[in-house]
């Protein structure tokens, strides 16, 4: 009798698999390798096990009497189920709260530190104000503005009209002496009572594509009170920045859906960052955001759709500025949102956080810098002048169009190593467990292990010839796979192996970066040995092997000593354009500085494209102290 299998992917992970039908989601993530947690062991009485029906809500049996039970009608209406009691009949995506699930997702929110003054864009002045009499019948809002001027030198200020409004009661409840809070000295934003100048705080948060790192700052110190993460919750409508922008383009409705889930998400953050730090949430003042073209249009609900269509032009270049208020984000009701400026319609406000904070634009060295994730921005240049690109690298690194990828959670194999004698596989684990599945850095090691030792040529194909000499090697469904770790070591009951189209898949990532690199050295003029320093920034970048990268061509052969992590660039910047008004204006100074080249109009792109699909590259000349390492690779196995 034949059995009917179906395709899963479970969110936020990225884990996609093959199951039976007839299992429980519970059952098919226990079969992948997926933590959820289950504390009465799948009886459907713990309610522990909640997912949420994300695509093929009508593939699943009908909710059962512990379901309607253990869940609210909210949850129901909104896709919930319970992972043990949902039974699988057809192709299903399914998003795992973080309340349900199990080990950890590896979310980099560290930075390097760059030393800025703090000189914010909020201020806080003790004010004593002279009360009303019958002899001094000025309204309140005049007394205010004139014991601004009188003691601080202040004159045309506006003052809120929701300070209007509570203005009268706060300044008399302390004996007229308030704290007032003024936005970037033309706004009074909040009358407090009392002195509570030492309550300032402000809010930086990088949103990324797959990632989100937020940062609560003191706004006097310029110090970092607490650090919180997530997952995008926009990773279900599409894996990378087409995949949403095409979403949104559907209708306003679909744009607005996408910007109540990121919102929310970082109000979210918002209020967990002063939970950790015994901070109150109406005493964040100002918020500064950075994320990509497409994420900036998403988070302030502009219509992306023309980011989709050649030209490729963004609504807006221009540092923005809204209240917190309109996008419903839980903060001082009258916090200002400042998302910094972006250079065009794939290079945006995170890479001019990691030209800010890479200072290249007042170098004398010439640098390089590559933010490499799901849309990889690079930039070229100093002091003298800067380009900058952006590569659609695509999710493969993230896990996404490869048979055991997923994201780095635990049990992901995140190193590699094969022994160029015997081919026998070392790898190392996320928190050492067992392996369910391999992340990007391990994807990276894997196919630069692998053209060092042979097993696969310069053009990416898996030599099947020494399937005779290793159990390692053997026919798969399209071509040969590699094993990576047989069966009984997993934690999924079934090999993991790296298949002929997961090497092909990961090569278009790799000549995609390349591409970039390559086409803005070549209308710069200048050649690997012009780079002074390599800069390389992101979550991924960070745990990258550099020279895994540069063997496999993924970077250019830039020597390794030239070559600096810098984490989470793009949340310095944010940090940085936090506590500084002096920053904030060097990033527009950026967005003016920066050349933007459009990979897909340069007439040399699908050439150096089709070469940089070669491992290192079709120009063998450029990678001589690589194929170097790999020739004294391969002899010493023969």
């Amino acid at each position: 009798m034949k059995t009917n299998k179906v395709r899963i992917v479970f969110h936020p992970i990225g884990k996609r698999g093959i199951v039976k039908s007839g299992v429980t989601i519970l059952e098919a993530s226990r079969e992948l390798g997926i933590g959820i947690i289950s504390i009465c062991g799948g009886q459907g009485r713990c309610g522990k096990c909640k997912v949420v029906i994300l695509k093929g809500a009508k593939n699943l049996s009908p909710l059962t009497e512990a379901e309607l039970k253990l869940l609210s009608e909210h949850e129901i209406k909104n896709g919930y189920r319970l992972a043990c009691k949902a039974i699988i009949t057809a192709d299903l995506e399914v998003y795992i709260p973080e309340s349900s699930r199990t080990g950890r997702q590896r979310l980099q929110t560290e930075g390097i530190e760059v030393p800025v003054p703090p000189n914010p864009v909020i201020r806080k002045y003790l004010l004593k104000l002279p009360q009303a009499t019958l002899e001094d019948l000025r309204d309140d809002e005049k007394r205010l503005l004139d014991a601004l001027k009188d003691q601080y030198g202040f004159s045309n200020l506006e003052v809120d009209y929701n300070v209007l409004i509570t203005l009268p009661e706060i300044i008399r409840k302390e004996n007229w002496i308030v704290t007032v809070v003024i936005w970037n000295n033309k706004r009074v934003i909040a009358v407090e009572p009392g002195d509570t100048r030492e309550k300032c705080y402000g809010f930086a948060i990088d949103i990324g594509t797959t990632k989100l790192a937020g940062f609560l700052l003191d706004l006097n110190s310029g110090k970092v009170l607490s650090v919180v993460s997530r997952m995008n919750p926009q990773i279900p409508y599409g894996e990378d920045v087409l995949s949403r922008i095409t979403y949104a383009m559907e209708g306003f409705d679909k744009l607005e859906e996408l910007n109540k889930v990121i919102t929310e998400a970082v109000s979210g953050m918002i209020s967990e960052a002063c939970r950790k730090a015994g901070v109150k949430e109406e005493n964040v003042y100002e918020i500064v955001a950075v994320g990509n073209t497409c994420m900036q249009c998403l988070f302030l609900n502009l219509w992306p759709k023309y980011l989709g269509l050649a030209p490729y032009v963004p609504p807006v270049k221009r540092g923005v500025d809204v209240k917190a208020s309109t996008l419903n984000l839980k903060a001082n009701k009258n916090a200002n949102v400042h998302f910094l400026p972006v250079i065009g319609g794939f290079v945006g406000a995170d890479n001019v956080a990691v030209i800010l904070t890479s200072n290249m634009m007042e170098s004398d060295e010439i640098i390089m810098a590559i933010d490499v994730g799901t849309n990889t921005e690079i930039d070229v240049g100093n002091r003298e002048g800067i380009m900058a690109t952006s590569c659609a690298s695509g999710p493969a690194f993230e896990g996404m169009h490869i048979k055991y990828g997923m994201r780095a959670a635990t049990g992901a194999i995140e190193r590699v190593f094969i022994e160029p004698d015997t081919l026998e596989v070392h790898y190392k684990t996320i928190d050492d467990a067992p392996p369910v599945g391999i992340c990007g850095s391990g994807l990276v090691d894997v196919i630069a292990e692998m053209f060092k030792t042979g097993i696969i040529n310069e053009y990416g194909k898996i030599n099947g010839e020494l399937a005779n000499e290793t159990s390692r090697i053997r026919r798969g469904e399209k071509g040969y796979d590699f094993v990576l770790a047989w069966a009984k070591e997993t934690g999924i009951d079934s090999d993991i192996v790296i298949t002929q189209a997961d090497v092909q898949e990961l090569l278009k990532a790799k000549a995609a970066i390349h591409t970039g690199a390559a086409l803005l050295m070549k209308r710069l003029g200048l050649t690997v040995k012009d780079i002074d320093k390599l800069v390389v920034a992101g979550a991924f970048g960070n745990y990258i092997d550099p020279e895994s990268a540069r063997i496999i061509g993924m970077y250019p052969e830039i020597p390794l000593n030239k070559i600096v992590f810098v984490g989470n660039a793009a949340g310095t910047g944010a940090r940085m354009a936090l506590i500084s008004k002096e920053m904030r204006t060097k990033a527009e100074k950026i967005k003016e500085f920066v050349r933007y080249l459009e990979l897909s109009a340069d007439p040399d792109f699908t050439e150096e494209y089709m070469k940089s699909l070669f491992i290192p590259h079709a120009d063998k000349s450029r990678f001589k102290e690589i194929l170097m390492l790999v020739e004294k690779t391969r002899r010493k196995k023969t």
